[in-house]
Parts: structure tokens; C-alpha cells; sequence
């Protein structure tokens, strides 16, 4: 594996199984509350241009477990705030720090980031990706299916960086995945274009939600407008009716088909109440695995 964790697709199959296995070795581990700290004396930056709630407290929990510190940096609170050249910051962060997490907008900042540090930069979300969340999600298909290869993941919404990142995935991985986006909200082109020519992904994308979740093992979906997009809350409201997952769309699916949702959620806009907090949702054991795959990582890197 690489020095750092930027995309999915930088990573080889049997990089996706060393982070499964060491997860999964973490969260015995975790449960029966042994301790396991591998990162004493080790410091994790993390540095957020965006909010946080599953990120923040895993990674932060994540590296107090494995004995290392976490520090919080925002970026109005550094001089990156103020417009320090991000080179600049990477060389001084790499002389205090072992390694830095970044949640922000860009993802050409994170990869000049990591061009310029000499320790492992992980990223935390950009607008385009958001590694850490597939590689939680894959885990936990493995927990509840047994497996992910050949398996079934239907993606219903907008073509955002949890889109993107599940390209990534199915072009490293065997596995279909099946997206459903409205027309003018599909996942990026490059992307998708990288997966079905070079890598021989199975991915299918279509504007019929029905199409892509028939026969599928898992029914996936993301908030409609993501962070920085409030101001299209509306637009988008009425151009994604189609697209909610609730029951009536759940019967499509095989009758054993699990629901996840990277949160948080807007109950009765992408997803029902009734599917969320219902018998097929895996949601909340989906938010745990965030803690043990990125401790996983966290000890792979650092």
C-alpha cells in the first residue's frame, strides 16, 4: 500500500484485504475491550474545512485506542485560513506530526498536500471522494453477507463523491454496482469513464431507479444535496422525487437485500423513516465500522 490513502483506485485488491483483515482483527479487539496500541507516541493532524460527525469522532477515538493523540485543527484557526501556500504547511505539519487527515472541498488540494509531505496524508472526504466511507461500507457487506464479491450494490441518488467512490471500488473489485441518477446529476465522467475502459468495471448507470436496484444485494443512498449544495435543497427536492428509497422501491431489490446510508439522513426526502429504522437497514453497524477500518488504516500507514 501506498504512503497514503487518497482514492480507491489506488489501491490494489490485496490492499483491500490487508485493511479488511487488520479491521476486522480491531474490532475483536475493541470487543473484547483488550487493549491493543500500536501508535503510543504517535500524533494524527486533522485538519476540517468541512463539519464532521462520524469522521471526526472515529478517527479521533480511533487513534486514542491505538495509543497515538489526534489533534484538531480547523482551518480558520491555522494559517491556512489565512492563505498559507498549502506546500508550506505540509513541510512544517511533517516535521510535528505523523500523519495528517484532511476533510475538505478540493481534491487537488489533498493530493498537492500529500505531494509536498513526507508522512501519510489520508483523505478524510473531498467533494469528489470519500475513501474511508466505501472501504467501511465494503467491510461491512463482508460482516453481513459473507462476502463482496459478486455481490449486487444499487446506488440511488445524486452522482456525488459517494458515487465516485464506489466507481473506484468496482473498478479494483469484483463486483456490480448499479447507479441510479437523475440526468444532470450523474457521478463524475472521468471517473466512470476510467472504470468501464481501462479496468472492465461492472457498472451499470441509468434514470430508473427500479432498473438498478432489481435483483440487487444492497440498496445504497446519499442526502440529495450534499454540504456546500443547501442553496439547491429545493431544485434538487423536486428534480430527485423519483429517487427515494422506500418500500415500494425495496420490493424490486432480492427479498434479503440490506439498506445503508452513509449519513446523516433526511428521513422522508432520500430514504423513509420506515426503511431507515426498519429490519433491512444496517445503518447504524455501517456508521460503527468507520471506527475499526480507519484504525485499520491509521496502523497500516502510520
Amino acid at each position: 500500500m501506498k504512503k497514503d490513502l487518497l482514492s480507491e483506485f489506488d489501491l490494489a485488491k490485496d490492499d483491500f484485504e490487508c485493511i479488511f483483515e487488520k479491521a476486522k482483527r480491531q474490532k475483536r479487539i475493541h470487543e473484547e475491550g483488550r487493549f491493543y496500541q500500536p501508535l503510543r507516541g504517535k500524533t494524527l493532524g486533522m485538519i476540517f474545512d468541512k463539519s464532521s460527525t462520524r469522521t471526526r469522532i472515529s478517527f479521533e477515538v480511533g487513534m486514542y485506542q491505538l495509543g497515538g493523540i489526534a489533534l484538531f485543527l480547523n482551518s480558520r484557526d491555522t494559517q491556512l485560513g489565512r492563505g498559507e501556500n498549502i506546500m508550506d504547511s505540509a513541510r512544517i505539519m511533517s516535521r510535528y506530526l505523523d500523519g495528517i487527515m484532511i476533510r475538505t472541498f478540493s481534491q487537488k488540494a489533498v493530493e498537492e498536500f500529500a505531494r509536498h509531505a513526507s508522512i501519510p496524508v489520508i483523505n478524510g472526504l473531498t467533494d469528489l471522494l470519500h475513501p474511508c466511507q466505501i472501504l467501511s461500507d465494503l467491510f461491512t457487506i463482508m460482516e453481513k453477507k459473507g462476502a463482496y464479491e459478486g455481490k449486487t450494490i444499487a446506488y440511488i441518488g445524486d452522482g456525488n463523491n459517494i458515487a465516485n467512490s464506489w466507481i473506484n471500488a468496482a473498478a479494483r473489485l469484483p463486483i456490480r454496482l448499479a447507479l441510479a441518477c437523475p440526468e444532470g446529476y450523474r457521478p463524475d465522467r472521468r471517473i466512470l469513464a476510467r472504470a468501464l475502459k481501462n479496468n472492465g468495471a461492472d457498472i451499470l448507470l441509468t434514470d430508473r431507479p427500479e432498473e438498478a436496484v432489481k435483483g440487487a444485494d444492497i440498496v445504497y443512498t446519499d442526502v440529495w444535496a450534499s454540504m456546500g449544495q443547501e442553496h439547491e435543497q429545493e431544485e434538487r427536492a423536486g428534480r430527485f422525487q423519483r429517487f427515494q428509497v422506500n418500500e415500494r422501491l425495496l420490493k424490486h431489490a432480492r427479498k434479503d437485500a440490506l439498506v445503508m446510508h452513509c449519513l446523516p439522513a433526511h428521513r422522508g426526502e432520500e430514504i423513509t423513516a420506515e426503511v431507515l429504522d426498519g429490519p433491512q437497514s444496517i445503518v447504524v453497524d455501517q456508521a460503527e465500522n468507520r471506527l475499526h477500518v480507519q484504525k485499520a488504516i491509521l496502523e497500516i500507514l502510520l
